[in-house]
């Protein structure tokens, strides 16, 4: 077998750092996913000021979590998709806010449009990341699964069992995903070090 490249070298060295880095990333969004389910389950019922603060904080941290995503995979492909996804939870955690102001049911059918854009998002992207980096089809399924429960929390928004505790599924089904990934990506990057 000969010895690869030196560009080739360089080329898997970025993948390596590229997998390394986004597992780390999910990792901290799986965290992040489990502690936000944890309060939702614990505060949501008896404190609407803490059940206020929960629905803005989700679409806010997954700003920050696209940024670190954009910082992590600094030598791929185009970052068109991040930068929509960030500008689509900016405005999401925003208008939450603002239909808290008329109550949840609002805030739950802006949840539900921000949930459906950032999935197809999320597709797309693991969509493009499967070829260089393996690993992706707990994101690729993740990002349909999103935009479904977009769909649903819409649909359901007024049905007088829907409020927050409802989103603790979806926030976990993430926190599941974000694992799988964080897995399968440390599996790419020692496959891709010890060739």
């Amino acid at each position: 077998m000969s010895a690869p490249s030196f560009s080739q070298a360089i080329t898997d060295g970025q993948t390596v750092k590229t997998a390394t880095s986004l597992r780390n990333l999910y990792f901290i969004r799986a965290a992040f996913s489990v502690v936000w389910v944890t309060l939702v389950v614990l505060f949501a019922k008896t404190s609407d000021g803490i059940a206020t603060f929960l629905l803005v904080v989700y679409p806010a941290w997954d700003v920050v979590g696209t940024l670190l995503d954009i910082r992590a995979n600094r030598s791929g492909a185009s970052k068109t998709p991040q930068y929509l996804n960030a500008a689509i939870s900016v405005i999401t955690t925003i208008a939450v806010g603002i239909a808290l102001q008329r109550g949840v049911p609002e805030a739950l059918v802006v949840f539900g449009f921000w949930a459906i854009l950032t999935g197809v998002i999320q597709l797309i992207l693991g969509l493009r990341r499967r070829q260089a980096l393996g690993g992706q089809w707990p994101m690729i399924i993740s990002g349909g699964q999103s935009a479904v429960a977009g769909v649903s929390f819409i649909a359901l928004a007024h049905d007088p069992t829907m409020g927050i505790t409802s989103l603790a599924g979806y926030a976990g089904f993430g926190a599941f995903y974000y694992l799988l990934s964080a897995f399968r990506l440390m599996r790419t990057s020692t496959h891709i070090a010890e060739n």
